[in-house]
């Protein structure tokens, strides 16, 4: 479905919390993708994802979710493949070949695991006190942010020639690693990969914490 076709039904309501990154990385697409959405802020603190009403939209009490138009469907991952689909290119977005589309789910399951357990896990104990090992999960996000920017080495984006969903899953935790103590000084590569990011027509970024490192 086109742009012009998203435009012509109701905007899509998207459940987040404003400085969660998984909630991050679909609102930067619905905006790349100049899908017209809503964003509806969850209290977590106080239970908010754990309401029935909640529930039945996200069964794992997990944020973000999304309701377009009937559908609901949660997970931060799935969600960008339903947009890049549904209203965007996917041989842009997902990949035009087998080593392409592999590439991209390779970092899409980076997103799910070594970001989750590095940047992510370390922003999680600075920025909300989770309880959580902060030294673990510091080093576990030099060690990546190492093998990304190795892999930047000559090349722009993650996966392809262009931006795709690999880039977009990888952003908000990769840029907001300051705020868990993960210093970005060492990886230019990195940096540059996050600037060239943020200069997409478009571009949205996440609320900030203060820096740690």
């Amino acid at each position: 479905m086109s742009n012009a076709n998203a435009l012509e039904n109701a905007p899509v309501k998207l459940y987040r919390h404003p400085k969660s990154g998984h909630c991050h990385r679909v609102e930067l697409m619905l905006a790349l993708l100049a899908i017209p959405y809503q964003t509806v802020d969850l209290d977590m603190a106080h239970g908010a994802h754990r309401a029935p009403d909640y529930l039945a939209i996200s069964p794992l009490g997990q944020v973000p979710a999304i309701e377009d138009n009937g559908l609901t469907l949660a997970d931060s991952n799935a969600i960008l493949i339903y947009l890049a689909e549904r209203y965007g290119d996917p041989a842009t977005w997902i990949g035009s070949d087998p080593v392409e589309k592999a590439g991209v789910q390779r970092w899409l399951s980076i997103a799910a695991g070594e970001i989750a357990s590095g940047p992510c896990a370390a922003r999680l104990v600075s920025v909300f006190g989770a309880p959580l090992d902060h030294q673990a999960a510091k080093a576990k996000a030099h060690a990546l942010l190492a093998v990304m920017d190795a892999h930047l080495e000559g090349r722009e984006w993650l996966a392809a020639d262009r931006p795709t969903l690999a880039d977009i899953a990888g952003y908000s935790y990769v840029a907001h690693a300051p705020e868990g103590g993960v210093s970005l000084a060492a990886y230019p590569q990195v940096r540059a990969w996050l600037s060239r990011i943020e200069a997409l027509p478009r571009f949205i970024g996440m609320a900030r914490s203060p820096a740690l490192a």
